[in-house]
């Protein structure tokens, strides 16, 4: 963006003026969402006004001549659970942050989804990318249609893909093409199949989501953010239904079964349904409760961590959350919903030592864009549904089968004797 989309801010009363968030990434020759990742790790201060965030130009001075920004040399190699170590060229966790192919997903977080989503499929990078559904929409909204009442938006999205593969010709084609050109009309029509609850406000597919989740058009801000979440879900190292698809491309699964299996998984309270109660604590929060009351509330009905903090391979925190949240800051829309996160992330930190993750980041999305408490999930299962289907495109790679394990029997202690 240019220098010039906003004018310099004096409100802090120093005899130097502030520069806008736009202003401080152009100077700094990064984007603006990568520079709410260096204000959440607190590289740089800024400072909020009524208008958005405001930065010392001395301080961005020092910070550009110190900087030293640069993926890790070569790729490494997840730690892995007890159960495997499997070897993927994707995603790469590394001291805190996330990249996608040697390249920072904060930087990517300020692309169109379509145009990440396609690089991540096929390696070609095509600014105008677009994804569109195919000929089996209809009968996808059918099945859509016919769900009992209490269906939500991930049923929908689950018996679409069913449909949708029923409906295309070259469903077992494992050919890479054939594979990405399934992959995204497949994820336009999860989104399609979806009920229209507002009008479009721009030929995306985060626009086409947005109106499917929200009454209400977006601001500019909560749009970018949509469309940031999207790309920053896209794939996250071996999750369980990442683990879950990849298995049944190990079997040769089309990748609509793929995506079956990985939204099968994905459907868990510790893993895709994980935002909802994090909405549903959040917006009690925005509503003028205690936060330790809502806090204690949420451990007991969950029986488990608080929902939205703390995520094992971010010890000092989750980027994707750091970036969403700093985003959302800067929207008055969501200025209740930042307080509420505010709040809860204070109290959860002197307590536990924990950091919002990326469920939380949903839930406050979902609550500032005044959508249902599944949103979260919707927006999950739409973005990961490419990452599952690029595992899978590595998997077909592999020897079939490779990643069917050899169970060890243990036997159970004899049964007590009747009577």
């Amino acid at each position: 963006m240019a220098a010039s989309a906003s004018a310099p801010d004096f409100s802090n009363g120093s005899s130097l003026p502030r520069l806008s968030a736009e202003q401080t990434a152009e100077r700094l020759g990064v984007k603006v969402e990568t520079l709410y990742a260096y204000v959440a790790r607190g590289l740089l201060g800024r400072a909020r006004t009524a208008t958005g965030s405001s930065f010392d130009p001395l301080e961005v001075e020092a910070f550009a001549a110190a900087r030293r920004r640069k993926a890790p040399a070569s790729p490494a190699r997840s730690e892995g659970r007890p159960l495997m170590v499997i070897d993927t060229d994707f995603a790469l966790i590394d001291d805190g942050e996330l990249y996608y192919r040697g390249r920072p997903a904060a930087d990517l977080a300020g692309e169109p989804f379509e145009v990440v989503a396609r690089w991540a499929l096929t390696g070609r990078w095509e600014p105008s990318a677009h994804f569109a559904a195919g000929p089996g929409l209809d009968a996808a909204r059918r099945v859509a249609e016919a769900l009992p009442p209490g269906a939500g938006d991930r049923d929908r999205q689950l018996v679409a893909v069913t449909a949708l593969a029923a409906a295309d010709p070259l469903r077992t084609s494992l050919d890479p093409e054939a594979v990405a050109g399934a992959a995204e009309r497949l994820i336009a029509g999860m989104v399609e199949v979806l009920p229209v609850l507002s009008p479009p406000v721009a030929p995306s597919l985060a626009a086409e989501l947005w109106s499917r989740l929200s009454p209400r058009p977006p601001t500019v801000p909560l749009l970018r953010t949509l469309d940031a979440a999207l790309v920053l879900l896209l794939d996250h190292d071996l999750a369980v239904s990442t683990l879950a698809a990849r298995a049944a491309a190990s079997a040769r699964a089309t990748p609509y079964a793929v995506v079956v299996a990985g939204l099968g998984a994905l459907d868990s309270p510790l893993h895709g349904n994980a935002s909802r109660a994090a909405q549903r604590m959040l917006a009690r929060v925005a509503a003028g409760e205690e936060p330790a009351r809502v806090v204690a509330d949420a451990v007991v009905d969950g029986r488990g961590p608080v929902p939205g903090f703390g995520q094992p391979l971010y010890p000092a925190g989750d980027p994707r959350a750091r970036i969403l949240l700093g985003m959302l800051a800067d929207d008055p829309e969501g200025a209740i919903v930042v307080e509420a996160v505010e709040s809860l992330a204070a109290l959860l930190h002197d307590r536990t030592g924990t950091a919002p993750n990326s469920d939380l980041a949903l839930a406050a999305l979902s609550l500032a864009g005044g959508m249902a408490d599944d949103a979260g999930e919707v927006i999950f299962a739409t973005a990961r549904t490419a990452g599952w289907i690029v595992h899978a495109l590595a998997e077909y790679r592999e020897r079939p089968l490779r990643l069917r394990p050899v169970g060890r029997y243990t036997p159970s202690p004899p049964a007590p004797p009747a009577g």
